[in-house]
């Protein structure tokens, strides 16, 4: 069984990864799982992630190229819309954890 996490903060996913039964999963082989910092698929030269919500309000929103870019590459996908076709599955949570 194969995850792949995106994020902006891979190394914090890093250090849950070697401690508990996560750790012996991974060295039994039974489960890969990998954390990739979502500023690797950025076009800007500040590889910029985030952005203002449109019509106002708090907080900041990912943008979405980054995000599709990222899944079609780690899927093998030509592009976003093919995923469904992989036997992927792609959970995206809301900033509250949410599904």
């Amino acid at each position: 069984m194969c995850f792949n996490i995106i994020t902006i903060f891979p190394e914090y996913f890093r250090e849950v990864f070697d401690f508990g039964i996560v750790r012996r999963a991974r060295a039994a082989g039974l489960v890969e799982i990998t954390a990739h910092d979502l500023r690797e698929w950025t076009s800007d030269r500040h590889r910029t992630v985030d952005d203002r919500p449109f019509g106002g309000g708090d907080g900041m929103i990912l943008k979405p190229a980054p995000l599709f870019e990222a899944v079609v590459a780690l899927t093998g996908a030509n592009e976003a819309r093919e995923v469904a076709g992989t036997g992927t599955r792609v959970v995206l949570l809301t900033p509250q954890g949410r599904v």
